[in-house]
């Protein structure tokens, strides 16, 4: 049982992390014709709700029995039991459906409980499942056996399935990053911006170790979650001096890590200069060999998609195949006017293409940075750099976990 933060980005992240093969039950209304390919090769199947039309049960039904003879083959089954992804990304996990308890229930009936069957939370942390190169924490919960529950299954399944669920959310709250008040979310990610120890994916010291930045996050979400904050007028007015500095670095359209590589003489001119100078030749290869795959595979997904949270996982799925099918095309071509062979360019592709393309996303990106380092430095920033330093004082000062 799985939070949902990332949509199709977590079946990737799942099956990346858990070395047992794995299959994953998600929303039929994903199953489009020109995606299930890709879905039932990632061994997704689908879960069928009330508005998804005629005979959702009978569906389900099928999907269930195909799930029993999974978990009564010893292969692992996950539900991402939220049911749905938020549009916007935030740190929370929303209450949980009851199918997966039942699923394997279902599985341990229909082998008489012979088989023994297990429940495990897992929790999946993005720094920001948007953000090519952001960080990801998989957590996996205590497994529960079902087998212990036989009697009480037997007494009053409904009961017994609710508890298990209960027992399940929690576990997997443990797992994650969970503020409960979704209005708290933004605090709780401006705090980890400024103190930048914390799992955001741009504002944060890359030097602490991953596993001491989640730590922080989860700590500090739980520190929100137990405390009345709202009810602490010093914690309020930092809240709403936080929300006014940000909203002054968009107006300025000022981004805050550059912004605290300049007041905190983080900048290291002489390397950003070696780096743009040295990488720009890989760079262009990098363009020759994924730009136009890049951008076909951007429009394509953008405009079939409407909701964001879609976008990411399908453009790394999708991409791959344009620029596979691109290269293919280009070698195809230079090995018809050159003498140079089709699967010597084939096989060096494997490793230049990836390599280059990545180089060229990093190196557009660093250029970006440093423009905008270098219009800090020409800009009078001083009243922001005291603001900033002030309420990075008052959140040492007011929250004890920070």
């Amino acid at each position: 049982m799985s939070n949902h933060a990332a949509s199709f980005m977590d079946p990737l992240i799942i099956a990346d992390s858990q070395n047992p093969i794995v299959f994953f039950m998600t929303r039929s209304d994903v199953f489009v014709p020109w995606l299930k390919p890709v879905l039932w090769g990632a061994r997704m199947l689908p879960i069928y709700r009330e508005q998804d039309g005629e005979d959702t049960k009978k569906k389900n039904h099928e999907v269930f029995k195909q799930c029993s003879k999974i978990l009564q083959g010893g292969e692992n089954l996950i539900v991402f039991s939220e049911g749905f992804t938020d549009d916007t990304f935030v740190r929370r996990l929303k209450p949980i459906k009851k199918g997966a308890v039942r699923i394997g229930f279902t599985a341990l009936e229909e082998c008489n409980w012979k088989k023994k069957i297990f429940i495990q939370a897992v929790g999946i942390n993005y720094s920001d499942p948007n953000y090519v190169g952001g960080d990801c924490v998989v957590s996996n919960g205590e497994p529960v056996c079902l087998n212990n529950y036989k009697h009480q299954y037997e007494s009053d399944p409904n009961k017994i399935i609710y508890e298990l669920t209960q027992q399940m959310e929690l576990s997997m709250r443990a797992q994650i990053t969970d503020v409960r008040d979704i209005h708290l979310t933004t605090f709780h990610e401006s705090i980890m911006r400024i103190t930048r120890k914390g799992m955001n994916a741009i504002d944060t010291d890359k030097s602490i170790p991953l596993l001491d930045r989640w730590n922080y996050s989860k700590n500090l979400a739980h520190w929100i979650n137990t405390e009345n904050i709202t009810a602490n007028d010093e914690v309020m007015q930092l809240k709403d001096k936080m929300e006014t500095y940000f909203s002054l670095l968009k107006q300025k359209r000022i981004e805050e890590t550059p912004l605290y590589n300049v007041i905190s003489n983080q900048r290291e001119k002489l390397r950003e200069r070696a780096y743009l100078f040295f990488l720009f030749p890989i760079m262009l290869i990098g363009v020759l060999f994924n730009y136009i795959p890049y951008m076909i595979t951007k429009n394509m997904v953008e405009g079939a998609m409407k909701r964001r949270v879609f976008w990411g996982s399908v453009k790394m799925n999708v991409g791959l195949v344009f620029t596979g099918i691109y290269n293919i095309l280009l070698f195809l071509l230079v090995s018809f006017v050159t003498p140079l062979p089709f699967w010597g360019l084939f096989c060096v592709g494997l490793f230049v293409i990836p390599i280059t393309g990545l180089i060229a996303y990093q190196w557009r990106r660093r250029l970006k940075e440093y423009v905008k380092m270098n219009k800090i430095e020409r800009s009078d920033i001083s009243e922001i750099a005291t603001e900033r330093t002030h309420i990075l004082k008052e959140i040492k000062r007011l929250i004890p976990v920070a």
